[in-house]
């Protein structure tokens, strides 16, 4: 285990690298950055945007300033931002815990509704449950995750009953604990339903179709035949089914991180997402860059736990890699 855990974090590392590279290279790249912008305001000497480039390192070659920015980042010192005027890594810090939560709270409810809903259909192919187990899944398949997010804001706001925009209201500092609780928890309501849905409806498919392979499989078939009892195959089958879907985790919170984003930025939840799109805009070079490591570290982490558990799950996983 100690090897293939080595070996998934030097892939990760080397991932790591790769993204960076190509995202400062495509960055740089871009015509004009947040310095050009100031040479519009007559009031900024060129001679203080010429010092500016100077003390950021931006009058450097490409290579130097890729080299000077990731060993501080290694040690996450990310920068200074242009627009806010206050260092990268207290800003992501502000907003990284808001995703956080966001992306973990939709994940566990993604799968304790796809990992039942998925297993109970494989098991009854065929039967109406399955039908409208499918139909579930096809319709919020179908949805892309903005538009859905709009039709609940749109009922959410008709309704009255739930908050809309922003983690929390005005006057939460003044309430209870139970109470700071529950008005956080319904802030949350409509972005987590939103990314719970979509994410659910793929999950219940990759599950369905895991058990069916197994349900039909020899082993399964042997077990009958021996008469072992309808949960003990039960137990094998989810057990098989598992595998796939374990391995799927990684990807799944990458579509959740990208998806969240999206929904971030519509719902005015204050993460990454609306973080990101303001550095964009604003073309601040190392707030981009900031949060687009923070991003892949997150994703490498999302990968190495699905790793993990898949070789937990099957030994012959890690056996593989390390044959490898």
């Amino acid at each position: 285990m100690v090897g293939f855990l080595l070996y998934r974090l030097l892939q990760a590392f080397i991932t790591l690298l790769g993204v960076t590279f190509l995202s400062f290279l495509i960055i740089k790249l871009a015509p004009g950055d947040y310095l050009d912008q100031l040479k519009l305001n007559p009031q900024i000497s060129p001679e203080t945007i010429e010092a500016l480039k100077r003390q950021y390192g931006l009058d450097q070659n490409l290579l130097l300033q890729y080299v000077k920015w990731l060993t501080s980042a290694l040690r996450f010192d990310l920068g200074y931002s242009f627009q806010y005027h206050a260092p990268v890594s207290q800003l992501i810090g502000e907003r990284v815990w808001n995703t956080l939560l966001l992306t973990a709270t939709s994940t566990v409810l993604s799968w304790l509704i796809a990992v039942p809903l998925g297993m109970w259909a494989g098991l009854k192919e065929g039967t109406w449950i399955d039908r409208l187990i499918r139909a579930y899944s096809y319709a919020f398949m179908s949805f892309p995750s903005f538009f859905l997010a709009f039709v609940i804001l749109v009922l959410v706001s008709k309704t009255g009953y739930l908050p809309v925009g922003g983690p929390y209201s005005p006057d939460f500092h003044k309430l209870s604990l139970w109470g700071k609780i529950v008005d956080v928890l319904s802030h949350l309501f409509v972005p987590v339903l939103t990314l719970t849905l979509v994410s659910s409806a793929g999950l219940i498919r990759l599950m369905r179709s895991s058990v069916i392979e197994i349900k039909n499989s020899p082993m399964v078939v042997m077990l009958r035949a021996k008469g072992v009892s309808d949960w003990v195959i039960i137990k094998h089958i989810l057990r098989n089914a598992m595998n796939p879907f374990t391995t799927l985790i990684g990807y799944e919170i990458a579509g959740l991180l990208s998806g969240a984003a999206l929904i971030e930025i519509i719902v005015g939840w204050p993460g990454l997402g609306t973080l990101m799109l303001d550095a964009v805009l604003s073309q601040d070079l190392f707030l981009v860059m900031g949060g687009l490591y923070i991003g892949t570290i997150m994703l490498l982490i999302g990968n190495l736990i699905a790793d993990i558990l898949l070789a937990v799950v099957d030994p012959r996983v890690r056996e593989r890699e390390i044959i490898k």
